[in-house]
């Protein structure tokens, strides 16, 4: 659990295509086994210190002759932004798929001081 007593909370959210290979039969579409795929999301500012993130699948077009199976994942989250990651396997054929994230944590305040 994180306890913010001192300073400001904020929040970030937003949605990002993390691929789209129907058309260009990229290997989640075409493909078996294990495969994975991120994108860098950056925040709209930095928090002072590293955000919760909760990261959800918005958008799936995926192919219905298989079982759906499916991993998403904020992972190396930074005050500055993190990889928002997509597994899948066996022979699971995605798409395209477009992640939510909303990240909440400390952000900077005017008054805050900096001392050199």
């Amino acid at each position: 659990m994180k306890i913010f007593t001192t300073h400001p909370v904020g929040i970030d959210q937003g949605e990002a295509v993390l691929f789209s290979e129907f058309s260009d039969g990229g290997d989640m579409w075409t493909g078996e086994g294990t495969r994975e795929r991120s994108s860098t999301v950056v925040f709209s500012q930095p928090f002072r210190s590293v955000p919760a993130v909760q990261i959800s699948v918005s958008l799936w077009d995926v192919d219905t002759t298989s079982a759906l199976r499916a991993e998403v994942a904020a992972k190396d989250v930074t005050p500055e932004g993190f990889n928002a990651v997509f597994r899948t396997w066996s022979d699971t054929r995605i798409a395209r798929i477009r992640i939510a994230w909303t990240a909440i944590g400390e952000v900077a305040h005017e008054d805050d001081w900096e001392i050199s």
